[in-house]
This record gives structure tokens, sequence and C-alpha cells, in this order.
């Protein structure tokens, strides 16, 4: 994708959902509701900001050769709100004595270990881009979001939610939503919205699997595990093995999200439900994954990615678009009488898209 279509659709993601925050916000704790408060405030400001802001796509020099090795810069925003902030860890440089910096930078570097390694791509743009990250951002930030630029990650508010650089597999999450960016650079709404939320989802589950080398059968498969506060009644913000049972908590309520499109949700919050009906793609790609076995980047990944990346995949596809082209990548890569593509079939009608 050129840096013309890339400037033309501006996003701005999070990790958690509003509808969550909504929830925090009306707390009878003061201090969670404020804090939920202010971090939606402080989201909506970005989002806005966004909306009216080019989104410049950054192109490599003609003929200059793309390095193996990825170029990582970690800032300290000082608890402010101006990005990036003060540099604090270049690329090779030793790790110093804030762990949220180093789990930022290790946690970047296992991204784009995985893109390259089980991909073949090069950074988020796959032309070597800078992979930047901003850490300790505002004041009790219950979030971590990419910007169209770089990363931001809160160090949550110690109560309800922990510092957002715990958990590798929502660096992965977030820096994937770069990934989408510079590929079928999906609409952020609707069905294409929870595509782009899932794709962000599948593949930082992966980078998770890939650093701690785990088959499909060990993984966990939550999305955000280590990140709630001990006093939350949940494992995680979602789960691809089993949506809806992430959490059940008196303040967070219960984990909304579907596993099939029998219980598909309307709404128009979030716009349009993106970070809830990626339960049902989610799903599909465990699935897929459980069923093949083995390590899941390298077969279900692999197809997902081949979908993502196959210049096939429409900005406003639905879930019955990525379904039928999944398949179609799959019998391109693997054959038409293989493991892959009934798998691929059987996953899809699970969830109701066969």
């Amino acid at each position: 994708m050129d840096a013309s279509h890339v400037s033309r659709h501006p996003v701005f993601c999070t990790v958690v959902p509003p509808h969550l925050l909504d929830k925090i916000a009306r707390s009878e704790q003061p201090r969670r509701a404020d804090a939920a408060q202010r971090t939606l405030e402080q989201d909506a400001l970005l989002r806005t900001r966004r909306s009216v802001t080019t989104l410049r796509g950054i192109a490599p020099a003609v003929g200059t050769p793309v390095s193996d090795d990825p170029r990582r810069t970690i800032y300290d925003a000082q608890h402010r709100t101006r990005l990036p902030g003060k540099k604090v860890r270049g690329e090779g440089d030793e790790a110093g004595g804030d762990a949220t910096v180093n789990r930022a930078y290790a946690g970047l570097g296992a991204t784009y270990e995985l893109f390259l390694k089980g991909f073949g791509r090069h950074s988020i743009d796959d032309s070597g881009l800078a992979l930047d990250a901003s850490v300790h951002y505002g004041q009790d930030y219950n979030n971590a979001f990419w910007d169209g630029q770089q990363m931001v990650f809160g160090d949550g508010d110690g109560d309800i939610f922990l510092d957002f650089t715990v958990s590798i597999d929502v660096i992965g999450h977030e820096l994937t939503h770069g990934v989408t960016q510079y590929t079928a650079n999906l609409d952020y709404h609707g069905q294409s919205g929870a595509l782009n939320e899932s794709m962000s989802d599948v593949f930082g589950s992966l980078i998770k699997q890939y650093s701690l080398d785990q088959t499909a059968q060990d993984a966990d498969w939550l999305i955000g595990a280590g990140l709630l506060g001990p006093n939350v009644s949940g494992v995680a913000l979602r789960s691809m093995k089993a949506p809806g049972t992430a959490y059940d908590d008196d303040e967070l309520g219960k984990d909304p999200q579907p596993a099939t499109m029998d219980d598909y949700v309307r709404t128009a919050q979030d716009n349009g439900g993106v970070h809830i009906n990626s339960g049902i793609p989610n799903h599909a790609f465990y699935l897929v994954a459980t069923e093949l076995g083995g390590k899941a980047w390298e077969r279900a990944g692999r197809i997902w990615y081949d979908t993502l990346t196959g210049g096939e995949l429409a900005s406003d596809a639905d879930f019955k678009d990525f379904a039928r082209l999944s398949v179609a990548a799959a019998v391109a890569r693997y054959g038409d009488g293989g493991a892959e593509h009934q798998a691929l079939q059987k996953a899809w009608s699970a969830v109701g898209l066969g």
C-alpha cells in the first residue's frame, strides 16, 4: 500500500473498548470513576484530533535495502499527554531500571520478529518502518493505543487495570493495527471494524505464543491476561477460545463478546461494536488453529496473513468476505484437499459463516 492511500484513512485504535470504560466511569468508587472518565475524555480528544489530522505514510528511500533488524525507540511521556516525550531507550541500548520501558522494548522486538520470521514482513509497513512507543502516558491512563504513527501505553490506575505493557499480546495487538493500516486498511466501523480488531487480537495472540514457543493447544488464547487488577473478577479483556467468558465483574459487567453469528450484537456504540463482534472471527481463528495443531503462526496464521495482505480484502469487507477469502487463501497455499481447507470450512460453519 502506498503512503497516499494510508494518509486518507486516519485511525485511532485502543485496546480497552469505550463500553468497558463507560461502565467503570459509573462506579460508586470515585477514584475508579474518575480514572475511567479521564481516559474516556482523553480518548475522545485523540480520536477527534486523529479525524482531522492527515496521517503521513512513511516511505523508504528508493533503492535503500531493508534491514532485518528492528529500529526501536522508547519514550517516557512522564505522565503527560504530549507525545512522544523524552527518549529513554534506543535500538541496541542496554536495559535500564524502568521495567515498563524494558517490557515495551521487548514487546516491539517480539512483534517485529514474528512478522519477519513468520511471514517475511519487514516491520509494520514491510519497508523497515521504525517502531516508536511512549510509556507512562497521562495520569492513571487506562488504555494503550496505536495512533497511526506510534504506540502509546498508559500505566493503568493500579486498581482495575495494571500497567499496559505487562501483556505482550496487547503490544502486538496495537502494532498489528499498523499492519492493517498499511495493508487492507479495514474501515473502523461495523463488521470491517470488528475484523480490524480481530486481526489485532489474532496476531497479538500469535506474538505471545511465538515468544513463549507455545503450540495452539498450550496457548491460553486470552487477550490482556495479567492486565486486570487483583480485585477484578476476570482473567483478561477477551477470550478467543470462549468469547464472552473473559470477565464477569460488578464494575466491568459481563464480557459481551459473541462466539457465533447467532449472538451478533447490533449496537451504535463502539463504532458499531468493533470490540464486541470481533469475538466471532476471533473464535473462528481459534478453531482453525487448534484443529490444525502445532504452532498456530505456521499454518493458521499464515492463512490469515495471506488474507489480510493479499490485496483482495476490501476496506469495507464484512465477515463473509473474510471467510470466503481466507478459504481461497488456504486453497492457494495448501491445495483444496488438505487439512487446512477442511479446517477453514469447519470453523466458519461453526461460527455461522459457512
